[in-house]
Formats: C-alpha cells, structure tokens, sequence
C-alpha cells in the first residue's frame, strides 16, 4: 500500500511539473545530432529528486548528506536544462555534492588519500556517462530500473548495505517516469537533471556496497554504460572532438539514428544486457575472482561495442 500511494504521488507531481514545464517553455528542441525528431517537453527526470525528498521526509536523521548533494547536482542540472551552465561549474558542484556521500559513507576514514582521489574520478566520470547515455526513449529509466533492481537484490539476498526501501523508491521513479517516457512519442525527457540525479543515487549505492563488501566488482552493474561512455570518448578523441559537445557517436545512437531501429527496442537491449551481466556478476560473485568476473564481462561488451565501426563502414 505504501508504494502505491508513493506511485500515485509521484505520478501526480509529474502531471503538475508538466503544466509548469508548458507554462514555462521547458522543452528540447531537436538538432542535427539529436535523435528525436520532434519538440519534447524536458527535464521529466526531476522525478528522482522528488522521490528523494519523499524518502528524506521520512528519514531526515539518516539521510542528509545524500539528499543534500542530490539537492545541489539536481539544482544545477535543471538550471542547465534551462539556460546552459559552464561546464566548470558543473564539475565544481559535481565535485562539492560527491564530498558530501564520501563523507556520509565514511570514506575518507577507511581508505588512503589515493584511492579517495581515484574514486572522486570514477565518480564524476560515471556520473556524466549516464549523462551521455540519456538520448533515446527509455533508455535511462530501463537501465536504471535493472541496476536498482540488481543492488535491491544484493540487498536482499547476498550483503545488507542500505534500507531496501531507499533503493524501491527509486525503482518506483523510474516507473513513472517510463509511463511517460517509454513510448514511441515520448510525453517528456529526462533532461540533466534526471540523468544526473539517478546516476548520483546510483553511484552512492553502488559505492556503499563496494565499502561494504570490500569488492569492486558491483562496478560492473554499470559495465553497459561504462564501456559504451569511455570507449565513445577515446574514439572522439582519436577523432579530435570536443567531447562536450553534442554527437551521435554511441553504439545506441547508430543503432537508432543510422540503420533506424526503433529507440524502445534499443533501450530494451540495452536493459537486457545489463540485466545478463548482472546476473553473471551474483551468480560468480565470490566464487571467482574479481578479476575474472572483470575479463568475462568486458571483453564481450568491448566486441560489441567494436561492431559500431563495422556499422558505420556499411552506412558510409
């Protein structure tokens, strides 16, 4: 009954943000690199934030530094949305919001300065990722509902690391969100601040069990984005690209921009090859290696990942 309520909450906060986004003329409007075609409204993602500060309601003792940075990264992100923000203060509140999980999850009490400053990397560099990756249809609420969905699981079944309702209330965003969002004419975008604000709850889970479990390997609850991300930077710096500005370069982007497959059935794939790797990853967790688990998972998603220079070469 609670999730219920929380679902018909949630739904009722992204009809009034549509009125306001009307009024206001929040909307996207595609360009050459896009990979809709029509005028969107934008920014519908801000149901995330919503959903945090439902929970933070309830759990105001345990839950402020996270819903405080959430807050902030949410707040530029919109404002980007509205009216473009320089990226160096993009970075500079990124950078400000993540001090504060590290600080909440204890991190820089229980590991050395070095791994500290790799981890504030790995995080803003996996933040902008599930950035670049919100382009098509229901991308970003598939993929999300399969990583909460898997660390709800962990939660559950292997390690507890968090209130299992924290990681719920996001999974019943993202529902929402896709009723909206996962259509062939989409009613909204998520908009930077939705990316931004599930990839920053994401990462403060994620980050929370690899504490908790003193293994690295729950990254590769993200392998799909990670690979597909840094594999698309290194090619457009080979291409000597600005890889701040807008392209259509992805894997995804191919697939639905150049051959034309239809965008809800890419962000399927996308979700069903995460939600395999997921699945490897429990089942081998501690039975293999960690970096064996890393080798079997990678190297095939490098493979396909390869295959998009195949596709240009036929489209060119």
């Amino acid at each position: 009954m609670q999730y219920t309520i929380l679902g018909i909450i949630l739904m009722i906060i992204m009809l009034l943000y549509f009125k306001v986004a009307d009024h206001f003329n929040i909307i996207d409007k595609p360009n050459q690199r896009s990979s809709h075609t029509e005028i969107t409204l934008r920014g519908g993602g801000i149901i995330f934030w919503f959903a945090a500060l439902l929970y933070f309601a309830q759990n105001i003792e345990t839950n402020f530094f996270f819903f405080t940075g959430i807050t902030l990264v949410s707040l530029v992100s919109f404002w980007d949305d509205i009216q473009s923000l320089s990226n160096k203060i993009r970075i500079s509140i990124h950078f400000l919001s993540i001090t504060l999980i590290f600080f909440d999850l204890n991190l820089f009490t229980f590991v050395p300065i070095w791994i500290v400053l790799v981890s504030y990397v790995l995080a803003i560099g996996l933040i902008n990722a599930y950035n670049f990756m919100d382009g098509i249809n229901g991308i970003t609420g598939l993929y999300t509902l399969v990583v909460m969905g898997s660390l709800l699981y962990v939660n559950t079944k292997i390690q507890l690391f968090t209130d299992g309702v924290f990681i719920i209330y996001a999974m019943i965003a993202s529902l929402v969100f896709l009723f909206f969002n996962y259509r062939k004419k989409a009613k909204c975008f998520a908009g930077d601040v939705g990316s931004i604000a599930i990839a920053f709850w994401v990462i403060y889970l994620v980050l929370g069990l690899i504490l908790k479990t003193e293994s690295l390997i729950w990254l590769l609850f993200l392998a799909v984005y990670g690979v597909d991300a840094v594999c698309t930077i290194l090619h457009r710096l080979y291409l000597k690209q600005n890889i701040f500005e807008a392209h259509r370069l992805h894997l995804y982007q191919v697939l639905s921009n150049e051959y034309k497959i239809q965008h809800r059935l890419v962000s399927l794939l996308y979700a069903l090859a995460q939600t395999g790797i997921s699945l490897i990853v429990i089942f081998l967790y501690q039975k293999v290696q960690d970096a064996i688990i890393f080798v079997i998972v990678i190297l095939p998603l490098l493979f396909l990942y390869s295959s998009k220079f195949y596709l240009l070469k036929k489209v060119i």
